[in-house]
């Protein structure tokens, strides 16, 4: 498939689409549907230093079109993913993200040191994590805090480092702007949205934390927006994301600027969704005679 060949900061990757952190765990979960190497990367389950048991309570709650989670970052931790996950991950033949938060910034500089030795293709940082020094709120929430975090990891960090933004920042191309100046080789976006679900029976919020992270097509419209408005404030690459789940959606944010796609909720209702949306990309190469996909990146 020629015609979906794609480079993301330097990797080269089969095609232009990758399994978002947080739904493809780390590559074999999804075995038994697919062959994994089909995708053109995949981003692993996202990691902090020390690992997490995530939230109590209810994690996954479905809306109309779409799914709010308060998962909370379950995962091995940094040492663990290295020792026990890595070699699985790299025996898959896709671009390996490594996606990795912190809850200070002693948290991102160790863990950037550790992935650093690390046999991953690019680093993909979440800095939509509560800073417990800042009274919970987000690293990721204004320029200042995003690229003081960026700046500390890029100078441990040998690997291309795509820094994912989020949606709920009160201006994000100004801290899509600030981590690009603090040396991000590329952007990823959008994170999840804040959303809310109430348990009418219980007269209770459905969540422990109260509120959770909204994903899936419901939020397509906003998640594009926002990546296009980036595209055009950045001169560094863009991977989009957020509620792609055809490879219509996925055109649709190459047009926008994006140099490549991230899919994750659309693979729980179809887990066949991203090798069908990698099939529909290269028909549409063929039918519209282009020699290769990003020929329509940015068009609009």
């Amino acid at each position: 498939m020629t015609a979906l060949q794609t480079q993301l900061l330097g990797v080269s990757m089969k095609n232009p689409v990758i399994a978002a952190s947080g739904t493809f765990g780390f590559g074999r979960e999804y075995e038994a549907f697919f062959d994994p190497g089909l995708l053109g990367g995949i981003s692993s389950k996202g990691l902090t230093l020390h690992g997490s048991k995530g939230n109590k309570g209810v994690r996954v709650w479905e809306t109309p079109a779409g799914l709010l989670n308060s998962i909370g970052l379950e995962n091995p931790g940094v040492p663990s993913f290295i020792q026990r996950e890595l070699p699985q991950m790299r025996r898959i033949p896709s671009a390996l993200l490594c996606n990795m938060g912190g809850h200070s910034l002693e948290d991102y500089e160790q863990g950037a040191s550790l992935l650093d030795g690390a046999d991953i293709d690019i680093l993909e940082l979440n800095i939509s994590c509560p800073n417990v020094k800042a009274g919970g709120m987000a690293f990721g929430m204004e320029p200042a805090t995003a690229a003081d975090v960026v700046r500390r990891v890029k100078a441990l960090c040998r690997h291309p480092l795509l820094v994912k933004l989020s949606p709920n920042a009160p201006d994000v191309v100004a801290v899509a702007r600030a981590v690009e100046a603090a040396g991000a080789d590329g952007l990823s976006l959008t994170n999840t949205f804040l959303g809310m679900a109430i348990d009418v029976d219980r007269r209770r919020a459905v969540f422990d934390n109260v509120y959770a992270g909204l994903s899936g097509p419901a939020v397509m419209p906003l998640a594009l927006c926002l990546v296009h408005k980036v595209c055009k404030a950045v001169s560094i690459p863009v991977v989009g994301l957020g509620g792609i789940a055809t490879w219509r959606d996925a055109l649709c944010f190459l047009m926008a600027g994006a140099t490549a796609v991230q899919m994750g909720t659309a693979g729980f209702a179809d887990p066949l969704a991203m090798p069908k949306a990698i099939e529909g990309l290269q028909a549409y190469c063929q039918r519209e005679g282009l020699a290769n996909i990003h020929e329509i990146q940015g068009i609009v």
